[in-house]
């Protein structure tokens, strides 16, 4: 497959955009995090509470979780349990990645769809402090679940032009 080199060299140059626009988001959203705690115990300690510091804290912990998600599933980072995969000859660990990366980007297409529908079902409703629409914290659910089903597409290509990298110790065998 010539052609699909550089198919996957696009897509790849792709995921590190985003990978290198939600790095610096998520940094700064548990920087902000740490600053909003740290006001949150400072004002109750010595003056009156701050009253929005615990509803922005709550937010910025929901987006950090889930695009910290995105940035684990990039890297492999989630929980995987692969004895049996890694088990299996060379085609069938293949296959296995391949089925195991089609039921994800299934997963993630569906969350899409039923995060924006309950973004758009939860649009009507207001934060208490802030008076913040709610659709704005619920845009990371379909929004993250774009990006992970995005990285798993792209994986997908990568399995299929390159198929699963043989270890040193495999070649030994």
């Amino acid at each position: 497959m010539p052609f699909a080199q550089p198919l996957l060299t696009l897509l790849q140059r792709i995921e590190r955009g985003l990978d290198a626009i939600i790095q610096p988001v998520v940094f700064a959203g548990m920087a902000a995090l740490i600053g909003v705690i740290t006001l949150q115990i400072v004002s109750r300690v010595f003056f009156s509470a701050v009253g929005w510091t615990e509803e922005v804290a709550r937010f910025l912990l929901v987006w950090i979780t889930f695009l910290a998600g995105t940035l684990a599933f990039q890297r492999g980072r989630h929980i995987a349990v692969t004895f049996a995969v890694d088990a299996l000859p060379l085609p069938l660990r293949k296959l296995a990645k391949l089925a195991a990366l089609a039921i994800v980007l299934a997963f993630m297409v569906t969350l899409v769809i039923i995060g924006h529908r309950y973004m758009q079902v939860q649009s009507f409703q207001k934060s208490a402090a802030l008076r913040l629409s709610m659709t704005y914290v619920y845009a990371v659910i379909p929004l993250s679940a774009g990006i992970m089903a995005w990285y798993a597409l792209v994986d997908m290509v990568e399995v299929l032009v390159h198929g699963q990298p043989i270890t040193a110790q495999e070649e030994v065998l």
